[in-house]
């Protein structure tokens, strides 16, 4: 199969996805960079975990992804809390992933949960002030979820303007 057959064979779903990621980074890193003068970087990279060429598989990661920042957030700021310990870490995050396998039960994106108590509790490892330690975990998950929030806008917007055709129904044509 040539190059152009593989290019326009799936409805330029690559050419599709990379406009979502490009009008998607471009609205992040102008409302996270510019106005909110942080680095978009955990903005852009759950904007492009939650993407998807369909509308629906963006929609279930979003849910999952949410469901699951909020739970490592909530840990990590437990555990920000309880104590500051060489073990905090490990403890945070083993929590995490029994909480968000067990209780919660979402397994779209469950690995989310750890990361974000880790990108939460590692963070703070260098500073003392806990009051410090959870504003800065509260607007790091807060840039999470803009940008899984700008992920599922901007796909939403391309499948409105450039629908694609379900790809179950394309494999039984």
């Amino acid at each position: 199969m040539s190059f152009s057959d593989r290019f326009t064979k799936d409805e330029m779903r690559g050419v599709r996805y990379a406009v979502n990621v490009f009008i998607a980074t471009t609205v992040l890193y102008v409302v996270v960079k510019k106005f909110g003068g942080n680095n978009p970087i955990w903005a852009i990279s759950s904007m492009v975990a939650t993407s998807d060429p369909h509308l629906k598989q963006s929609l279930t990661t979003f849910r999952g992804r949410l469901i699951n920042t909020l739970v490592g957030c909530a840990i990590g700021l437990l555990c920000i809390v309880v104590g500051r310990t060489e073990w905090e870490l490990p403890t945070a995050l083993a929590l995490t992933v029994i909480v968000s396998t067990y209780m919660v039960q979402v397994p779209t994106m469950w690995r989310q949960a750890p990361i974000t108590a880790a990108m939460i509790v590692a963070g703070g490892l260098q500073h003392h002030d806990k009051l410090v330690l959870l504003e800065q975990g509260a607007m790091r998950v807060a840039e999470v979820l803009f940008g899984c929030v700008v992920g599922i806008g901007s796909a939403w917007l391309l499948s409105t303007v450039w629908p694609l055709h379900d790809p179950a129904l394309l494999k039984k044509a």
